[in-house]
Parts: C-alpha cells; structure tokens; sequence
C-alpha cells in the first residue's frame, strides 16, 4: 500500500497568492466606494432634499441596476473563461462613475443614472471576482479564503468613511473632493487588478457548453435551490446599511459631519471577525453560520427598536451588524461554491448574488415607503417581526441536515 504523503501545516491553512491579489484590489475599490456610500445619504436627503421614499427608491436602484447585470457577467466569465477581464471591465465602469457624480450635480435623474452604471460595473465584477477566489482554493479552505478577501476589503470598507470624513472636515460640504479623490483611487485599483491577478481558465465541454439556460438549470440542483429561496427570502426583509445609519442618526441625532463616521463601527466588527467566522464555517458548518449571521442582525434590530440610547446603543448595533456581514457575505458564497460544476462556477454564484440584489431592491423601496406612511417606529416594528419570521422559514427551507463542506 502506498503511504500518504503528508500535506504541510501551511500548505493547509495558508489561503492562495490569488485570494490575496483579489482581497487586495477589494481593499483599494472598497476604500473609492465606501467614501461615496458614506456620505451619499446624507447627501441626497440633506442637500439634494429627498424624503425618505425617494432615497429608498434611489437606495433600491443601488441593488436592483446590478442584480440585472450579475447573471451577464457570470454567464459572459463562463462562456468566454476570462473571468479576468470580466471582473476588470466591472472595476474600470465604476472607477469612470465617481467622476460622473460631478457631471450629476444636483439633478435627480441624472444621479440615477450615474448610480446605476456604477452598479452595473460592481455587477459585472463580483461574479467573476468569487468564481477566482472559489477556483484558486481548495475546498477544505473555502470559508478561510472567502473570510480572508472579505476581511482585506473590510480594511478598505473601515479607510473610505475616514477618507471621506477627513476631506470634508477639511472642505465642508465640497463633496466634489470626495468624488475626485474616490475615481484617483478607484482607477489604482484597476491597474493593481491587471498586474497582481492570474486568470483561472477551465476546459470548454463542448458537450455540455456554457450558456444562460444551463445556468439556470442550476436552480433544478435541490441543495442550490433551497440556498437560493432561503437568501432571497431573508433578503427581503434585511435592511439595506443605508438605513441602518440613518436610524441611528435619528435615533442618537448625530451631526451630519460625524454622519460618514458611522459605517467604521460595522467595518471594524467586520474586519476582526471576517477571517474567525470563514474558519468557524469550515468547523461546523458553513449554512449554520449564514443563518446565525441573520440572527445576530436581528438583535441589531431589536438594539435599534428597544429604549436604550447614547454609547449603549451605539456600539452593540454596529459590532451586531459587523458580525452579520462577518458570517453571512462570503461564507455564502463559499457553502453554494462546492455545490456548483466548475464550468458554470460563476453563472451560478452570480444567479444567488442576482436574487440577493433583487431583495434588497424590495427591502429599500418597500421600508422607505413604510418609514414615509406610517414613522420611523411603526416601519422598524414591522422590520423585525419580519427578519424573525424569515430566520424561522430559513430554516425550515435549508438543507442543514445535509450540510457538507468539502
């Protein structure tokens, strides 16, 4: 009998040089959009002066423009195996939409537009983006990879607010500085992207070839199928960061120069727990975690709706919220990974991140227009019955007795 040649400690807990080039780009594109994502609601609402529907149908396009372009840049990856320079394309059109910010001005429509390319660009590129990090891991370390990206772009998510927090400290109310200084930045990225990544291309089957149908015969894959009707459900009722802020903000009347402060809160819970929970979800179960990860949200909501304030508030519902994104963003993406054929890889990532997009479309529009007709109280009330109602369907729905990670 052959004797198993042993595998060395680092070899098995050490993640690819691929993973870190992606979490690296990651990092510098996080710190370009998160100055915009951190000051873009008080922007529209205080400046431009929209009411609380407005910015959830505008916060809604945010999601919905790039659920519409997700399963394009999966399918577009696959079928041409350049997953490189399907990813690439999404990082440069939204590197190009921070100067369009400027050209917006003040005009609503013309913010729309230049928010949905931004969002079509970030739909190009996740898709392809994961399928790498997916493909350049073996599938005992899966969880430990996708936590490690999420945590070097958590890093770049904790930089941009105090970017943005610096320029306007300095320049109060020039948010021009902010969307300069974002495209400078957004546009290393894309360079970093070019010299740092390596494609993984795989052999065409030209008996089985890639196309939009076969995609979406994954949704016949029963395991696949339960995964995706439980996040689409749960995305539905989970509020977008947006307005996790803004209550918040209401809640503890913070200023509006502190406002972009607010999302570091999340990002340093994010960062030191992305890499525990992605190695948590290697241990004992990457569906169990994604569902704990709604459960901790939850406490954040009820944080939110119950009578404490100050510090005591504060704290708990962004280190809450920091711990949601810690056990559910990438740890998704690596519990439906081993579940998909590697020649559709990304078609398929794409197709579950496409439903979450679509949720969140529903989640903004639908809390915005129950925060406009009823109060802040009466929506958030109506939030967490909901976000209870859905853990409990999730699981029900998902296949946790037949949870597997390799």
């Amino acid at each position: 009998m052959p004797v198993p040649v042993p595998v060395p400690v680092r070899a098995r807990v050490a993640v690819a040089p691929n993973v870190l080039a992606l979490g690296s780009v990651s990092l510098v594109t996080d710190i370009s959009s998160e100055m915009i994502t951190a000051v873009l609601p008080m922007y529209v609402i205080f400046t431009l002066g929209l009411s609380p529907l407005q910015f959830g149908e505008l916060n809604g396009l945010y999601f919905g423009i790039t659920a519409l372009v997700r399963l394009a840049g999966g399918h577009a990856a696959d079928r041409w195996q350049r997953r490189k320079l399907v990813a690439g394309s999404g990082y440069a059109l939204s590197a190009v939409c921070k100067l369009g910010l400027l050209a917006a001005g003040s005009s609503v429509s013309a913010l729309g537009a230049v928010i949905a390319a931004d969002r079509t660009g970030k739909g190009l590129r996740t898709g392809p983006r994961d399928a790498l990090i997916s493909l350049s891991s073996t599938p005992e370390t899966l969880g430990r990879s996708f936590g490690v990206h999420r945590a070097l772009d958590t890093v770049g998510a904790f930089l941009g607010p105090l970017a943005a927090f610096g320029l306007l400290l300095a320049n109060p109310n020039h948010y021009d500085t902010v969307f300069v200084a974002s495209f400078c930045i957004a546009s290393f990225a894309v360079v970093m992207l070019a010299l740092l990544v390596r494609d993984r291309t795989e052999a065409v089957d030209q008996a089985n070839p890639v196309s939009l149908g076969a995609a979406l015969r994954l949704l016949l894959l029963p395991r696949f199928r339960r995964v995706c009707i439980a996040a689409l459900l749960l995305g539905v009722v989970a509020l977008s960061d947006s307005f996790v802020y803004l209550l918040l903000q209401q809640r503890l009347d913070i200023s509006a120069e502190y406002f972009p402060l607010l999302p570091l809160g999340t990002t340093a819970s994010y960062l030191l727990l992305a890499v525990p929970f992605g190695h948590l979800a290697d241990r004992v179960g990457r569906i169990r975690v994604f569902v704990g990860g709604y459960v901790a949200l939850l406490s954040a909501y009820l944080m939110l709706f119950g009578p404490v304030g100050g510090v005591v508030l504060l704290l708990p519902t962004l280190a809450l919220h920091g711990l949601f994104y810690a056990a559910t963003d990438g740890v998704l993406m690596a519990a439906v990974g081993p579940m998909l054929p590697v020649q559709l890889r990304a078609s398929g990532i794409a197709l579950i991140q496409t439903g979450q997009s679509v949720a969140l479309l529903a989640s903004s529009v639908l809390f915005g227009a129950a925060w406009g007709r009823w109060g802040l109280h009466a929506a958030l009330a109506l939030a967490v019955a909901s976000l209870a109602a859905a853990i409990l369907a999730a699981l029900w729905i998902l296949p946790l007795a037949k949870e597997s990670n390799t």
